[in-house]
C-alpha cells in the first residue's frame, strides 16, 4: 500500500515534505506500483516531466532487481520497500529489501545494467549492502536553485 503526505498547510505553503511510501511483496506486479506511486507524486507537485521519466526509469530499474535478484531461493517473494520525498528542492528515493545483497558476480567495478541506468539517470546514487538486504538511494534535482 501507497501512502502520500498533505501537499499544503492552510496557507498554500508546503507543510510536511511531500512523501510517498510503499511495502509490498517483490512480485512482478510492484514494479509498475513504486512507479506509478513516485510518478504521481513528481505529478502531484508539477515536476517536469523529464524529471518523471528519469525517475520512473530509476525506480522501475531497482525494483526490479529486487524481484529478479533479491530471494533467489524462496518460492514466496520477500518484501521491496520504497520512499520518496521532496524536500528542498530534491527528490529521494531510496529502495530496499531484505535479500541476498549484491553476489560476487556484481560486486566490485562492475555494475549490472540496472545499476547503470540508475546511475545515468539519477544525480546521485549510493548503494548500500546490510545484513539483511541491500539498499539503494537515488537523488534527483526537482527544483534547481
Amino acid at each position: 500500500m501507497a501512502t502520500a503526505d498533505p501537499p499544503a498547510d492552510d496557507h498554500g505553503r508546503v507543510a510536511v515534505a511531500w512523501h510517498v511510501t510503499g511495502d509490498v511483496a517483490a512480485a512482478p506486479d510492484c514494479v509498475s506500483f513504486a512507479r506509478h506511486a513516485v510518478v504521481g507524486l513528481l505529478d502531484r507537485y508539477g515536476a517536469p516531466a523529464a524529471l518523471s521519466a528519469r525517475a520512473a526509469l530509476a525506480v522501475s530499474e531497482a525494483v526490479t532487481n529486487v524481484v529478479l535478484h533479491a530471494y533467489p531461493d524462496h518460492r514466496l517473494p520477500g518484501p521491496v520497500r520504497f520512499d520518496a520525498d521532496i524536500e528542498e528542492g530534491d527528490l529521494e528515493i531510496v529502495v530496499a529489501d531484505d535479500g541476498v545483497g549484491l553476489r560476487a558476480e556484481q560486486d566490485g567495478d562492475r555494475l549490472g545494467l540496472g545499476l547503470m541506468l540508475i546511475a545515468a539517470v539519477t544525480d546521485d546514487f549510493a548503494i548500500t549492502t546490510h545484513r539483511s538486504g541491500l539498499e539503494v538511494w537515488m537523488r534527483f534535482v526537482v527544483d534547481p536553485g
